[in-house]
């Protein structure tokens, strides 16, 4: 009996063992490409279905797969007809197409990079174009941190008891990521010692689980809701939010409104600013490095995570966030 579905297919498994027990599985819509066999649009379809099956594992955050496909859909409308293996000089035209923002353009060969080593991997390709293409951003400095100027700008455009202000102080006494902030409700909270904490893993792969005290503002922004669902942030309808892009795109629109807006009508601060924030203001008022990591759920860095394994992370988190709460809020 013939398979319909290749071994990398994410459905790979369910196909097999129907064969197994003699029954004829229809090919699913999704794998039947509609590129050339062998060009780029063809491997851009297969890790696209690829890492629909990742995210559905768990392997993969929802986050990075519209990233990714954002900057892979691109690169199929650019150069879609070509050879899977394409000259590295070709890939290097493209990324220079998107120097005026240098950021992007990093990000897009670290897409196209990944896609690679999963078909060199699968034996799809035979090499890796992107690999040793120079970034263009060799700052590093990533999403602009909020100011206490600016956290103070946005609460005056969005006051207590409006979801807006909810997710701002979310960010702020949480240091979590979007992907973590739409999952957050009720059910993270735990009680020690009369006092309510959060508790959650956070989505990214590899990091640290993190449990933090609510401190007063974030407590009172949680209770300020007069709508109770099974996350904190919210809807209009009042249901949990589909996907953190979704939840992105909502906040885009809170900080624009809050006067956060370029020449082009884009927003000039993200949500990841806030958790830059939150990490510099903690530094600025005395928080060591290892309390930092405690509340942010980092691993890393790797020269002193083999420290940071055997210290007790809730009790430096406890001590990390205390630091904030004569914060005027």
């Amino acid at each position: 009996m013939t398979l319909t579905v290749a071994p990398d297919h994410p459905q790979f498994r369910e196909y097999y063992y129907a064969a197994r027990k003699g029954i004829q599985l229809p090919a699913p819509e999704e794998t039947k490409a509609s590129s050339i066999r062998g060009s780029v649009g063809w491997l851009v379809e297969l890790y696209a279905a690829a890492m629909d099956g990742m995210v559905k594992d768990g392997a993969m955050a929802e986050a990075t797969q519209h990233q990714r496909g954002v900057f892979l859909d691109w690169l199929r409308a650019e150069v879609g007809e070509y050879k899977a293996l394409m000259p590295q000089c070709e890939l290097v035209k493209l990324r220079d197409k998107k120097t005026a923002t240098p950021g992007a353009a990093d990000n897009f060969i670290k897409a196209v990079r990944a896609m690679y080593s999963w078909g060199c991997d699968r034996g799809h390709v035979s090499a890796n174009p992107a690999t040793g293409i120079a970034k263009l951003n060799r700052d590093g400095k990533g999403a602009t941190a909020w100011t206490v100027a600016d956290l103070k700008q946005y609460r005056e455009k969005h006051p207590p008891g409006t979801m807006a202000h909810l997710a701002l102080t979310l960010f702020m006494f949480t240091a979590c990521r979007i992907s973590d902030v739409v999952l957050l409700g009720r059910g993270n909270e735990i009680q020690r010692k009369g006092v309510t904490w959060l508790d959650f893993q956070p989505v990214k792969k590899g990091a640290k689980r993190v449990r933090i005290p609510m401190l007063p503002p974030l407590f009172a922004a949680t209770r300020a809701s007069t709508i109770v669902g099974k996350t904190y942030l919210l809807t209009a309808h009042g249901r949990p939010f589909a996907s953190s892009t979704a939840f992105d795109n909502r906040f885009r629109s809170w900080v624009i409104s809050a006067g956060f807006v370029d020449d082009d009508g884009k927003a000039t601060r993200s949500s990841h600013g806030i958790r830059k924030a939150a990490g510099e203001l903690l530094a600025l008022e005395g928080a060591s490095q290892y309390q930092i990591m405690a509340v942010h759920g980092h691993a890393s860095p790797k020269t002193s995570q083999i420290y940071t394994d055997g210290v007790d992370r809730d009790e430096l988190a406890a001590v990390a966030m205390s630091l904030l709460s004569g914060m005027d809020w």
